[in-house]
């Protein structure tokens, strides 16, 4: 959906159009529900935060002046609404903990050990990735998660694009250090240059 499409649709929501807000949401909501559940790992959360979201959509069509791309627009609404929801935690609470990962069940059939394999990358790469500070994490989510590019990401994060090159670069960095040295901790040494190349 082009940004005229999407001017037509928020035309429409401000003469309070249903049938537009629901093509809108329908288009959209998976992609920014998708966005805040990484921020907040939260799964109620993120669907309050969706809704926010375009609860205020449809408070405030008009804001969106097609400037930038529809999803950054969105995802800027909701990483202001999530943000808040962060902030507001209670200390106690546990973010991104590892160990609500489902365990793989036994098997003996031939790929269960693909499957452990598969499991025990996965949750490297999360681990690794919770190393990160929230700007970083968030920077890489956006670029290979979400497809934006730098002038978009920066345009979210409310920075200079210069920043998210080096926000970017670091994070990259980190991570390819990080998995280097979970390999080394299971006694093998392959290379990890590949391991998130461009």
């Amino acid at each position: 959906m082009d940004n005229a499409e999407v001017l037509q649709l928020l035309a429409r929501i401000g003469r309070e159009d249903q049938g537009a807000f629901r093509q809108l949401y329908k288009a959209f909501s998976r992609r920014v529900y998708a966005y805040v559940l990484n921020m907040l790992n939260d799964h109620a959360r993120a669907e309050e935060v969706v809704v926010d979201t375009f609860y205020e959509v449809w408070r405030h069509p008009q804001r969106f002046r097609g400037d930038s791309q529809i999803t950054t627009w969105l995802i800027g609404i909701a990483r202001r609404k999530a943000l808040m929801v962060y902030r507001a935690r209670r200390p106690d609470e546990v973010h991104g903990d590892l160990d609500d990962i489902a365990e793989t069940e036994a098997s003996d059939a031939p790929d269960a050990f693909a499957e452990l394999a598969a499991k025990q990358r996965r949750e490297g790469v999360q681990h690794c990735m919770g190393k990160l500070s929230d700007e970083h994490r968030e920077c890489l989510h956006l670029v290979f998660f979400e497809g934006m590019g730098v002038a978009e990401v920066a345009e979210v994060q409310n920075c200079p694009e210069g920043t998210v090159k080096t926000r970017l670069f670091h994070a990259r960095q980190k991570i390819k250090n990080c998995l280097q040295g979970l390999l080394r901790k299971e006694g093998s040494t392959p290379d990890a240059r590949g391991a998130l190349a461009s």
